[in-house]
């Protein structure tokens, strides 16, 4: 019986050094990650590229023995080409083009953000959703309109899993940040007003960041409220900023299907806010699978065998890092 064909993707946009293998049936074999936990401060891309070149044979090693297979069983290798860190991109496209070189086999560059969307419609079996896509490193959302991922609105500033993360780093929570908060706000039920910039589509983030930082460093803290109190407020009112956006655009595209995907997309109280408007407008709520909503290897695999099948491989001129590019600039052939 001969073996399905497998994909192996490559992520290494930012923290993580993820290896995922595929079929290009869309079965996934294997999943694992290496993730880098800075001790202090955020991440600094040339620490963070040292761990990802000292952990990718070993990580290779083990997403193949997870997935029953040798690399000689590879069809198509796929890796994260655009947008991320620069020093820390290059590292999987390195990786990815020598595999592809030593096996003879074809490569695909593949561009994270349309990755994140791509394993959430096949994992929640949806079709042609609104995106919300959540994490450290982007904030859109975005819906599939003339052949491309259509921006429909963005953080002007920070990400919201960045900003998030900043937050729990001052007041000495340890990385990541995000499931740290979302726990202390569980035990508040206390709102104290901070600054909520929505402007048109678009979403600021940088104000609120300084404004809960303020409430930290100020003398009513301990007093009046406490880290649950500014937590909580600081959750509810970056998530009914991205829930504005993500309603307003859920009006204008009339899509009735909205999948929430990224890290922050694991976050139940966003999930619930996300829901209730999508159960307003009468479309189907989906939120991708826990271990699919982070960065990972299996993503950039599936988004590697859809360009494939649709288009073929790239030539190694063509798998150059774009450490910028946004996903509308990109045509996407396997969707009609």
């Amino acid at each position: 019986m001969k073996m399905a064909r497998l994909a192996l993707g490559i992520e290494s946009t930012a923290h993580t050094f993820g290896v995922g293998i595929i079929d290009f049936e869309g079965e996934v074999h294997s999943l694992v990650n290496d993730i880098f936990v800075p001790e202090s401060g955020g991440l600094h891309p040339v620490q963070v590229k040292e761990q990802h070149l000292s952990n990718f044979s070993s990580i290779i090693e083990k997403a193949l023995k997870e997935a029953k297979c040798s690399i000689k069983d590879i069809d198509l290798i796929a890796f994260s080409q655009s947008p991320g860190l620069g020093p820390v991109l290059k590292v999987g496209a390195l990786v990815a083009r020598m595999l592809s070189q030593l096996l003879n086999i074809p490569i695909v560059g593949v561009n994270h953000c349309i990755g994140h969307i791509e394993i959430g419609r096949l994992k929640c079996n949806i079709e042609d959703p609104l995106t919300l896509y959540v994490s450290g490193g982007n904030t859109i959302v975005s819906a599939f309109e003339s052949n491309r991922y259509q921006i429909f609105g963005e953080t002007l500033d920070l990400p919201i899993g960045n900003m998030i993360d900043s937050f729990a780093r001052i007041v000495g929570l340890s990385h990541p940040g995000g499931p740290k908060i979302e726990k202390l706000a569980l035990a508040s039920d206390k709102y104290i007003p901070l600054p909520y910039v929505v402007k048109g589509m678009d979403l600021s983030f940088s104000g609120l960041f300084t404004a809960a930082r303020r409430l930290v460093e100020s003398k009513k803290y301990g007093k009046q409220y406490d880290l649950n109190d500014v937590a909580n407020s600081l959750q509810e009112t970056a998530f009914a900023m991205l829930t504005e956006v993500t309603e307003r655009a859920l009006a204008h595209t009339e899509k009735q299907e909205v999948l929430l995907t990224g890290g922050v997309a694991a976050n139940k109280k966003l999930q619930e806010m996300i829901k209730y408007i999508s159960e307003e407008h009468g479309a189907r709520f989906e939120v991708v699978p826990l271990s699919y909503a982070g960065d990972n290897g299996a993503m950039i695999a599936w988004a590697g065998v859809l360009r494939y099948q649709a288009e073929g491989g790239h030539e190694l001129s063509e798998t150059k890092i774009n450490s910028k590019e946004r996903m509308d600039n990109i045509k996407i052939p396997w969707r009609k």
